[in-house]
Order: C-alpha cells, then structure tokens, then sequence
C-alpha cells in the first residue's frame, strides 16, 4: 500500500481554533467564530503545510530569497527577486491529492449553500484569502468573486436583476486575479477602466 494522502484542506468545523501555526491567524479566527456558534458562510482552509510541501524541492532557493527581502532591498532588487519566486512557482507541481481534496470541499460548499459552482442560474461564488500564522499587514492578498465567467455574469446579472453590479463584480474578479494570480500590472486594468469610465460619464 502507498503512503496515505496528506490532509491539507479542513472544513471551518473541522479546524483547532487553537491551532495558528497550522490555519493561520485569519483562519483559526474563522474556526473559532464557528465553534461559538457565529453566522459565518461555509468554507474550508488550506493549511500552511501545504505552502511548505509545495516549495520544498526548492526549498533552499526559497529560503534564500525571503532572506534576501527581509533585508528591504530597493525596488528593482526586490522586483528582481519576486521574478525569481514567480519562476519557481511554475517549475513546481501542486502537492499529491490536494486538488482532489479542494474540489471535494468546493462540492461540500455546493452542498451546504444550494448553490453549484459555475452554474449561471445559481452560481457559487467565492473568496479566496492569503493568511499566515503571524500578522503582516498588508502583505495578505485577496481575490474575490471567484466563479464568474462570461455566462456565470449574465445569470448573476439576471438573478440580482441588477447588471451594473453583476458585471462590476467580474470586472473586480479579473482585476485580482490578473494582478495577483497572473502578475499582470495592475496599471493596465485601470489605464482600461478610467478611459471607459471617461468615455461613458462624458456620454451620460
């Protein structure tokens, strides 16, 4: 028999509130809110060994970098060395059995709110937010309205009976995730967004 997958993905219910090192801050807070019986919407935490089990056939090269940014290099070193971060990031593979296990808990969300993921006439949408067992303000990215695509927005649009808020959703949606997933300079999508802005208020 082969070694038995890591569990890297825990239901809010199944974490340790108590446990930081293991959900984060943001999500051990999240884990606790839910023990003590607070309102809050399903979801699930990929743990921080999953970050380390990611990294660690390159783990040397990693280590060397964050040190090197720790020292606050000026701006063209610390662009150089987030390069070289984002060029082993696509060198590496995700670890054994966890897209498995986030697909399973995305089906568990599916199941718990009545709404599917990808579904246009009724969609689930969700965030996804960056956490650590320390605090570092501003350094936590978030990507909101996961879910939307271009037929997921025309039913959210028709569900909301509001189309301004549907597509400034997704037009949030592609925002982050160009910026953060795809490192796509985040001046772009505004140069677009103040010229068509300009463009329609000037019409109006």
């Amino acid at each position: 028999m082969g070694n038995p997958v890591k569990k890297y993905v825990y239901q809010f219910e199944e974490g340790d509130p108590e446990n930081k090192r293991l959900f984060g801050g943001k999500g051990a807070s999240l884990i606790r809110m839910v023990k003590v019986g607070l309102p809050v919407p399903p979801g699930f935490i990929i743990t921080t060994e999953t970050c380390v089990d990611f990294y660690a056939p390159r783990k040397s090269e990693v280590d060397y970098i964050e040190f090197e940014l720790s020292k606050n290099p000026p701006p063209e070193v610390r662009d150089k060395l987030i390069e070289n971060v984002w060029n082993i990031i696509n060198s590496l593979s995700l670890p054994s059995g966890l897209w498995e296990q986030v697909v399973e808990n995305v089906k568990i969300i599916e199941q718990k709110t009545g709404k599917k993921f990808g579904d246009p006439n009724n969609p689930l949408l969700v965030s996804v937010r960056s956490g650590a067992p320390i605090s570092m303000p501003g350094m936590m990215d978030t990507v909101l309205n996961l879910g939307l695509n271009d037929e997921v927005v025309v039913g959210l649009a028709k569900l909301t009976n509001n189309e301004w808020f549907a597509y400034d959703a997704y037009r949030r949606f592609i925002n982050m995730f160009g910026k953060i997933v795809l490192s796509i300079d985040e001046k772009l999508f505004n140069k677009v967004f103040e010229e068509l802005n300009e463009k329609y208020v000037k019409e109006v």
